[in-house]
């Protein structure tokens, strides 16, 4: 199968060099990182270990039976109108927050939602290290049966890769939405590890965020309980203690965040009020302004 792998930072380049031990995988991404994978391939560290060499590029290709999105959500329309070029049979957005698969849905035919649990850091150009194994699940944005979403599945799994096909991928996607949105912001804001949510005052902050979430979800008609929410959180952040936060590393290296895509989505669609997602969605863009 050919693969594209549109976005290929940290995650994009895990899941592409994963891929690309079974199928036809084309990077696209930005130089250095793409312009030393064409050199001397992609290294990938970590919990598993081995090189390959994809195809790299900075534009995409002519065709591609199977698209995978990872850049960061702002950068999502940019995404479909570049996808749209060479008119992916499937695309899988593998992106925090929502409204991608809408934004992608724009410009492209058939679009499907994933959550994405593998761990990844990118500690130089033409190198990834693997930080933890996890799962990919794909599916319709709306949920139900989707025969795109088995076939995308089945090539993922032929690569060794754990991936299944959830037809319940709006309560995924919410409950992925609780996770990030009690963790991101907060450890961006406190500038620490994600370990440190799992006691104390930042605890409560990131709890609460995570139950705000699952209040929203269930007026959108999403049947996400408070105690799965936070349940959820505790569980990455257990798993994750060690990891920086992507929001956290964006914070740190003063570039854009995706907060607008996460906690700004959550009081964009909340019916009642939600004062910690405001809160936190509010500071960290005065942070990004410098204020």
């Amino acid at each position: 199968m050919e693969i594209l792998v549109f976005g290929a930072g940290s995650l994009g380049s895990l899941v592409g060099g994963l891929c690309a031990r079974e199928h036809r995988v084309t990077l696209v991404g930005r130089d250095p990182h793409i312009a030393a994978i064409r050199e001397s391939g992609l290294a990938v560290e970590g919990a598993v270990e081995f090189t390959t060499q994809p195809e790299a590029r900075t534009m995409v290709p002519e065709r591609a039976d199977l698209a995978l999105v990872t850049v960061k959500s702002f950068d999502t329309p940019a995404a479909g109108h570049a996808l749209a070029d060479c008119n992916p049979e499937i695309t899988c957005s593998l992106q925090n927050g929502l409204g991608n698969e809408e934004a992608l849905a724009a410009q492209l035919d058939t679009v499907l939602a994933g959550t994405c649990t593998y761990g990844a850091r990118r500690p130089a150009a033409g190198r990834v290290e693997c930080t933890g194994i996890g799962e990919i699940a794909l599916g319709t944005p709306d949920g139900g049966p989707s025969a795109a979403a088995e076939r995308a599945v089945e090539a993922l799994r032929s690569a060794d890769i754990d991936a299944v096909h959830d037809d319940g991928m709006p309560k995924r996607l919410w409950r992925k939405l609780a996770v990030n949105a009690g963790i991101n912001p907060t450890t961006a804001l406190a500038g620490v590890e994600n370990g440190a949510l799992a006691d104390g005052p930042l605890q409560d902050i990131a709890s609460e965020a995570a139950c705000e979430v699952a209040r929203v979800a269930r007026e959108q008609g999403v049947n996400l309980a408070e105690s799965e929410a936070v349940a959820a959180l505790e569980s990455v952040v257990e798993a994750t203690a060690r990891n920086t936060s992507s929001m956290a590393q964006d914070v740190e290296a003063g570039t854009k965040t995706e907060i607008d895509a996460i906690n700004g989505a959550v009081v964009d669609r909340a019916d009642d009020r939600v004062p910690v997602n405001r809160t936190l969605a509010a500071l960290v863009r005065a942070r990004e302004r410098g204020d």
